[in-house]
Order: C-alpha cells, then structure tokens, then sequence
C-alpha cells in the first residue's frame, strides 16, 4: 500500500480518537469521517471516569472508608466485569465463551497501561479515584478538583494534538451509507473495502473512499424507532442519553459482519429530570460518580431502597420497582431524588457545578426538602458510613460523605433523577485484535471496530467506567493492527 493511501476511521469519539493517534504515531494518514457537525461523539459527555487497576494513582489515593481493604488487582477488576457480564457470558458455547473472556480479558490486563498512556504522553489529569457501581473497589479515575469532566478532558486533549498533525483530516457532517465491497480484478477499483460517504452536498452526489477501515460509530441508544424498537421493544419510551441517531451494526452486517447482545441494552439508573422540561427526551447523565462520592438516592417520603452502588442493572430495577412514575408527560419516567452532602459535594465538584449552573441540581437543606422520613434516613445513613452500624441495604462504600449529625439545617445538594436507556451492549462480533468477524467467526479483511459499535465484551451490563476504557484499549489494538496492514499492504 502507498504511504498516501489513509486510513478511514468513522467516528470521532474517543475509540475513533484513540484508533487514530496510533496511527498518526506511525506517521500513516487518517480521514476522520462523522456524521454529526462536531466530534467527540458520546465519549466527549462521559462524566464519571476511566477505570485502571492497578494504577500508581490507586495507590496514592487516600482512603475515607471506615474500613481499610486490600489493594486493587487486575484480577479483582476481572472477577467484578465478568460477574457483571452475567447470562451472555456464562451461558454461551464454549468457543463463544473463550472469545468473551479473551477480550474481557485484554481490557482489564490494559487497563493501567491505558489509563496512564492518558497521563503520561496526552497530559490528562486522572488522579482522583472513586469507586463506582458493581466494583469491589475504588478504579475509576477522573480528574482533580476543578477539572474539566474526563470525557471532555480526554477527548479534547487528543483532538488538539491531532489537530496539529498535517497526516490527519477530519470531515464532520460525513455520514457514511453504505461499505463498499471490491467487485473484482478488474477496472480501476482498488482491492480493499471502502465507504460511500453523504457529505450534505446540494446535488446529493455521494464520495466513495477506499482504505484500511476503523468503524467506532458508537451504538444505538438513541435509534428509538430503530434497532432499539427492533431488539428492545420493550424500552420504548424511557428517555435516553443519546441523540436519535440510527445505528451503523447494519452497514456492516451487510459485508458479512456477525452481531451479538444487541439485546443487551443498559439502562442507567440517573439521568437528570430538568423541572424546566420534564418532556425531554434526551436527559443529561447524573454522573455516577456523584454516587461513587458517597450520594444516596431516595423516594417517597425520603426513604433509601437500594444500595446505590449495586450495578446499573441492578439499581435500575430497584429504581423502577419502588419509585412512583412521573405524569403528565409522554415518557416513562419515575421520581427519585438524588442527594449528596457537602462532602460528597465537594468531591464532585467538577460535575457539580455545572449541574448546578444548569438548573439540574440545586443546595438545600434536610428541613427545606419537607420529607417526613429524611431526616431519619440521613442519620442511619451517617451512622452506617461512621462505622456504627452496617447498611441494612449492603452499601460498603461511602465516597466522601462526611455529614456525622443530621439536623434540619444540615445542608444537602439535590436533584430529580430517572433511569434512561444509556448504552447498548451488544453490536459487531471482534477478536482480541479488534478484527470485525464474519457469521464464520473469520475475520473480515480490512476491516476493524472499537467501543460500542462493537459486542460481546460487557454482557448484560456494562461496569461504569469501562467504556472510555473500552475505547482506549481497543480503538488503540485497532490502530496498531490498521497500521500493521498498512504496512503490508
């Protein structure tokens, strides 16, 4: 292959991100191509963190729990993501199985490497930790205080040093319709695959680009009348994290690209209901870590009904089981609120402020909120994170609440929250090279895929924190490899 033949990477969130600083590394060209007018993709809103184990910022952490644990190992993060994967992994054929933990696997044995790839050569701020649902301990890394939240501070850092790169070309507003298939030896053709490309043009003429091909377009949360209304019927109605956006599994499968899970769609347990526009459709994500800080969720009369950092699946489902649903609108939506102290608060700072510039959280006080069984409920809570009793609900970790004696004019930061359809497990079927397989499970030749475009690593549920993890290991795995075939072709 000559050296001015680029590399195709659809998709500019962090899988794409990450897929083309390999390759600019090694001095091949790349065509950025996306749909959407900026990129970044959903990577740019992630707002909870990277997960690393073990990470040199693990280890310089400082614990606030009452109880000391033992230090965090990969094989700790691999018990956790494969409980988490539940039923698909555990009931799958045996080859089937293999492959699931072979990528499982080679996420979490890269997981420190990609978080301090992130530190060290893009210059990402990923020192505070917390410990987020279905973890057994704190691996979750984002920056400090009054940070930028770690998707837009990973995502930009890459872009801006991209940016400079003269090897590099970025085209928004390019959706990609169709992969193209090579006919044969004949004609001017080239031998390999490539991509009819939309670019908005007046007379509706389509460009076709041919080269080594990087799909990281993300999944199909947000294709409501879609893939989502085909695989998950169920979910309609539920508001969503992500733009109505179609999903591109399709395109590939039309090569011979195997799907899987595409079933397995997470809905995630806090997205904020905004009191100005309790119709939206798309809702802003309640970070996580506002939970991994020591936050609590309650309902009714103010009364905790779950341990908050169960897995999404799990709170989700707790969530929809004792919370009464929101009216008036044409959403499935329910009424929880989510609380922190000024502990917690101030841990999350970061996200916090702008959750309260938006309107989506505000400060309070126990007395204010008028929620006759609050107070109560605080002060169990207080006395389970001093180590004076255990959580009845089987919480063990608290963050960073600090709240000791709970009076009615103890401040608390509050805000409306509801489970929103958040991510989709399952897409294309990948190795461990991040090579798309065909029905076969042959690999596709030129042909690679990253992030959630892809299937087969989360299962049932994915672990908060594993997908901009999820984007880095094997956008990069991607990378490496296009460049490999680069070389040799």
């Amino acid at each position: 292959m000559s050296p001015e033949q680029a590399v195709i990477v659809i998709g500019s969130g962090l899988a794409g991100l990450s897929a083309t600083t390999q390759l600019i590394a090694q001095r091949i060209p790349v065509i950025m191509l996306d749909r959407a007018a900026k990129p970044g993709g959903n990577s740019i809103k992630a707002s909870s963190g990277i997960n690393g184990a073990p990470t040199r910022f693990q280890f310089a952490a400082q614990t606030h729990q009452h109880q000391q644990q033992t230090p965090d190992t990969p094989e700790l993060f691999l018990t956790d993501t494969l409980r988490s994967a539940g039923r698909p992994l555990t009931t799958s054929a045996p080859d089937e199985r293999t492959r699931r933990e072979t990528l499982i696997s080679t996420l979490v044995s890269s997981s420190a490497d990609a978080v301090h790839w992130l530190s060290d050569e893009q210059g990402v701020d990923l020192s505070t930790v917390a410990q987020l649902g279905g973890h057994s301990r704190a691996r979750t890394h984002r920056g400090g205080a009054g940070q930028k939240p770690p998707g837009y501070a990973i995502v930009s850092a890459l872009l801006e040093s991209l940016n400079r790169e003269p090897l590099f070309q970025l085209r928004t507003g390019a959706r990609v319709t169709k992969v193209v298939v090579p006919t044969g030896a004949t004609g001017n053709e080239p031998q390999m695959l490539g991509v009819e490309v939309d670019a908005g043009r007046e007379d509706n003429r389509t460009e076709t680009l041919y080269g080594p091909l990087v799909f990281a377009t993300g999944g199909f949360a947000g294709d409501t009348h879609g893939l989502l209304e085909k695989y998950r019927p169920d979910l309609a109605g539920i508001p969503s994290t992500n733009e109505a956006r179609e999903g591109t599994q399709p395109l590939l499968q039309e090569v011979g690209a195997a799907v899987v899970d595409m079933e397995q769609v997470q809905v995630h347990p806090t997205g904020f209901v905004d009191s100005k526009d309790l119709g939206a459709p798309v809702k802003f994500l309640a970070a996580e870590a506002l939970r991994g800080e020591g936050g609590v969720l309650v309902v009714g009369e103010g009364e905790r009904f779950v341990d908050e950092l169960g897995t999404r699946e799990k709170v989700s489902g707790a969530v929809m089981e004792r919370a009464a649903q929101l009216t008036g609108t044409n959403l499935r939506q329910w009424d929880v609120t989510l609380l922190l102290d000024e502990g917690a608060a101030a841990a999350a700072k970061s996200h916090l402020d702008f959750y309260l510039w938006k309107g989506l959280m505000r400060k309070t006080t126990v007395g204010e909120l008028a929620l006759p069984a609050l107070m109560d409920t605080l002060q169990r809570y207080a006395d389970v994170v001093a180590g004076k009793r255990s959580d009845e609900l089987g919480r063990t970790s608290f963050g960073n609440w600090t709240l000791q004696d709970v009076t009615p004019e103890s401040v608390v930061y509050v805000g409306r929250v509801t489970p929103v359809v958040h991510f989709t497990m399952g897409g294309v079927v990948i190795d461990e090279r991040s090579r798309v397989l065909d029905t076969n499970g042959v690999p596709i030749k030129g042909l690679w895929a990253a992030g959630e475009v892809t299937g087969g690593l989360h299962g049932q549920n994915r672990l908060g924190g594993s997908s901009l993890l999820e984007c880095v290991v094997f956008g990069r795995i991607a990378g490496e490899n296009a460049a490999a075939f680069h070389r040799e072709n």
